[in-house]
């Protein structure tokens, strides 16, 4: 039985929203932006070395290296929330049309 052409583009855009909602938390964590604050000898140690020394000695309210801080600390808002699901979604959704797409070329 065929599939519908936009099934593999569907469940690609549900995998990859759900995915990316699930897993930012743990790459935040991974990455050093943990509540505890940033681990020492992490990616986010050396992000926050960076910009501080851009900034004169702080770290800029707002900056990457903040938002990304707060999101490892208090979680994401739900505006970031939907901004990541919105990009995981897009890429899931392009990479399950590209599936269909090959399966029908394949025929």
């Amino acid at each position: 039985m065929p599939f519908p052409k936009a099934l593999f583009a569907a469940i690609g855009v549900t995998a990859g929203a759900a995915g990316a909602v699930i897993l930012t938390p743990f790459a935040l964590y991974m990455a050093g932006f943990s509540a505890a604050g940033i681990t020492a000898g992490s990616l986010g140690a050396g992000m926050m070395s960076s910009a501080a020394i851009a900034n004169g000695g702080g770290v800029a309210a707002g900056s990457l290296v903040a938002l990304l801080q707060s999101a490892g600390a208090a979680g994401m808002s739900a505006a970031a929330t939907a901004g990541v699901a919105s990009v995981g979604g897009t890429a899931g959704g392009l990479l399950g049309g590209a599936v269909g797409l090959l399966k029908r070329m394949r025929r």
